[in-house]
């Protein structure tokens, strides 16, 4: 990783030092672990050499840092390399990537609340419907 911070073959990484010429600097989220990025986003580039489209993500510092340390030990060579790498960093370091008990009960909670009002809706709606038909006769 070292020689694509130089601008070598495996990637490019663009480290932004003033974040005034950046328009959406207070917005920046990483790719990989979605986090807010409020100082130094590492913006990196697939190398010349990669299948079409050359993908680019913005990363916070220990996101980067994970990157770099997945490319030491990676024994590929090819130009695929820093996309494997990112691949294999962010299958470990996404938030989404691992359920949690406490993300599985938040979402069943607000299935079931869903559920439960769409039947409330349903049952006042039908009785409206009934008042209506018997109001008719």
């Amino acid at each position: 990783m070292k020689d694509a911070m130089h601008g070598g073959e495996p990637g490019v990484a663009v480290q932004h030092s003033d974040v005034r010429k950046r328009k959406s600097s207070a917005s920046q989220y990483c790719s990989i672990c979605t986090s807010r990025i409020w100082v130094d986003p590492v913006d990196v580039r697939e190398p010349e050499g990669v299948p079409e489209p050359r993908l680019s993500w913005t990363l916070c510092k220990s996101c980067h840092q994970f990157l770099q340390t997945e490319m030491e030990r990676s024994p590929v060579s090819s130009p695929l390399r820093l996309r494997i790498a990112m691949g294999m960093v962010a299958s470990e370091h996404w938030p989404h990537a691992y359920s949690t008990r406490v993300r599985d009960y938040i979402n069943d909670r607000r299935m079931i609340i869903f559920i439960a009002v769409s039947l409330f809706i349903a049952m006042l709606l039908h009785l409206m419907l009934v008042v209506m038909i018997v109001g008719l006769k």
